[in-house]
């Protein structure tokens, strides 16, 4: 296992704004486990991975340091890209600055 994965892990979860426990629940695991993920003591099985990558939205290459965005993946990216090729151009451009508008929101603000 990466050494990056628990920072990574973390990360991700603090994304997706979910405590140990919330990401524990959407993945069925028990929140102990996600602690001794996040702390480096225990390494996740494969199928552990694959929940929380599930779970969180983001690939396994992601978790494991082989790439370094967390890409939106899932049922969630696919039901929008799905809805978006139907779309069109003009739609599609509404989309996107609506897209910008809520991850700005989304995005911590900097104190000076």
């Amino acid at each position: 296992m990466s050494d990056l994965f628990p920072d990574r892990l973390r990360a991700a979860r603090q994304l997706r704004a979910l405590s140990q426990s919330e990401l524990a629940d959407k993945a069925g695991l028990q929140p102990s486990a996600v602690s001794h993920f996040e702390t480096g003591r225990r390494a996740p099985s494969f199928d552990n991975l694959k929940v929380l990558s599930d779970a969180l939205q983001v690939t396994t290459d992601y978790l494991l340091g082989r790439v370094d965005k967390p890409n939106l993946t899932g049922p969630v990216a696919n039901q929008l890209f799905r809805h978006a090729e139907k779309m069109s151009k003009n739609d599609l451009d509404t989309l996107t600055s609506f897209a910008e508008m809520l991850a700005k929101k989304a995005t911590p603000k900097k104190e000076d």
